[in-house]
């Protein structure tokens, strides 16, 4: 049977487990690669830019891919300089977009995260952009020349679930490039219906990062995003809107 992986940035991926990395702590990355097998852990460029016990690089296994993000940019001026720094700090090519003004929801935003991805895809960054999810703006990323879209569940850190599951199945639907569903997620059975739905990964954190036993609850994030995917590629069966439909023949059922 032939390896189910996915591209990004000319690499491949066996893994559709992502670890956001916001809650960082030790125990987390070691679950996340051992038991979630992640192969691609984000990280904000400010902690890779810190000296002494702050710094996450210090913590990533060799062989995860990297995925700094620009958290605390507030606008695409402040997210290409943050990605410039990443790319000088050696983290390589790959960035996660974010943009955020709005402080109380922390919802990104999209016209100013399409302004950053153009100018990094054209400097050669492999551009994950966070994002609301809106079809126009997923359309505007996609010629901006991301290599992915990230919408969110829900809001950062609520642990709410699908709360946008309808504007994601669009994404999926209409959009030819990875969707990568990011934030909100907050438990394995959810993970496992995006899977369902066609995403081509999860991002999780502080579902993980908050459970009441970590390595636990990582390995079920991956089991869910497995089978939720292998659901996906057997294509669902359909769904009877009235009535029912036995499963097995009733001839003769009530027969004398």
């Amino acid at each position: 049977m032939e390896q189910d992986v996915f591209m990004l940035g000319g690499q491949e991926f066996s893994s559709r487990f992502i670890l956001g990395s916001g809650k960082y702590n030790v125990e987390l990355i070691e679950a996340a690669v051992q038991q979630a097998g992640a192969e691609i852990i984000t990280l904000a460029v400010r902690r890779a830019n810190s000296a002494g016990e702050g710094n996450i690089l210090d913590y990533i296994p060799q062989g995860v891919t990297l995925l700094p993000n620009t958290s605390g940019a507030r606008d695409a001026q402040e997210a290409v300089r943050i990605a410039r720094l990443s790319r000088e700090l050696g983290c390589g090519n790959f960035v996660k977009v974010e943009i955020m003004r709005d402080s109380k929801y922390l919802l990104p935003d999209n016209a100013e995260t399409v302004r950053a991805t153009e100018i990094l895809a054209k400097e050669g960054f492999v551009v994950l952009p966070y994002m609301y999810p809106d079809l126009n703006t997923a359309r505007d990323l996609v010629n901006a020349g991301a290599a992915a879209v990230m919408p969110l569940a829900a809001p950062i850190g609520s642990n709410k679930g699908l709360a946008t599951r309808e504007f994601i199945q669009i994404l999926i639907d209409e959009i030819d490039l990875p969707i990568i569903v990011d934030a909100g997620i907050g438990r394995p059975s959810q993970a496992c219906e995006v899977m369902e739905m066609g995403a081509a990964a999860v991002m999780a954190n502080t579902a993980i990062a908050t459970a009441g036993n970590i390595p636990q609850m990582a390995l079920a994030f991956k089991e869910a995003i497995v089978a939720g995917r292998a659901a996906y590629l057997s294509g669902l069966g359909r769904v009877r809107e009235k009535g029912g439909e036995a499963s097995s023949p009733l001839t003769g059922f009530l027969r004398d």
